[in-house]
């Protein structure tokens, strides 16, 4: 009998919604509870006792137990093999399923902390309500941001997928931000490679749409 999928989430993060959208794509039945992040709901004694003592979401609870970090419960999900349209997100061959890896770890590294971090700040936060050390890393995440969108753009030139010849999770988790980078002030019309792979992504059989820009 398998166990009941919650997620745990604020519906406008990205790390949130590569988790639902591994979900969708694996058509796995997940149940929601969302979070205001901006209110500081993961941030009350409930929260921090019984679902994240870190207070951050996104958090996958499997039955009784509680999973955090967003690449780490995508892992879970599609681990367990292929869904119901014959998707299988992990590769089966040993060196593609690393360079999985490889991009997926890119994706925390490189990616989401300069594309997301501009998104959250321009867009939720505001420019004005910034902190002047924060203010101060504009120029530098969207620097760092442009770099990752080019190497993106570069690998895809000659490929539909990031890694083999079909989607797998490293798709997944780098679609979620950069399909929504124009919110940070990235143009992603310079990247054309990426375009038609987001089309590509969005495409895809049991699709579900991000709640938020």
């Amino acid at each position: 009998m398998r166990e009941e999928l919650v997620l745990h989430e604020d519906p406008r993060s990205g790390n949130c919604y590569k988790i639902r959208l591994t979900a969708a794509l694996l058509g796995l039945p997940l149940q929601r509870v969302d979070y205001d992040i901006l209110r500081g709901e993961t941030r009350t004694p409930d929260f921090l006792s019984k679902i994240n003592a870190h207070g951050r979401i996104p958090v996958l609870q499997v039955g009784t137990r509680f999973l955090p970090e967003s690449n780490a419960a995508c892992w879970y999900l599609a681990d367990g093999g292929e869904g119901a349209e014959g998707v299988g997100l992990i590769p089966e061959d040993r060196f593609a399923r690393a360079e999985m890896l490889r991009w997926m770890f890119f994706e925390q590294y490189s990616h989401e902390p300069n594309i997301a971090t501009l998104r959250f700040w321009l867009l939720y936060v505001g420019e004005a309500n910034l902190a002047p050390q924060q203010r101060e890393q504009i120029l530098m995440k969207r620097a760092g941001g442009e770099e990752a969108l080019r190497q993106m753009n570069e690998h895809l030139a000659t490929r539909d997928w990031f890694v083999g010849e079909a989607v797998s999770l490293a798709d997944i988790v780098l679609f979620a931000y950069t399909h929504v980078a124009e919110a940070g002030g990235f143009r992603l019309s310079d990247y054309p490679a990426t375009c038609a792979w987001l089309h590509r992504v969005a495409a895809l059989p049991g699709f579900v749409a991000m709640d938020a820009p």
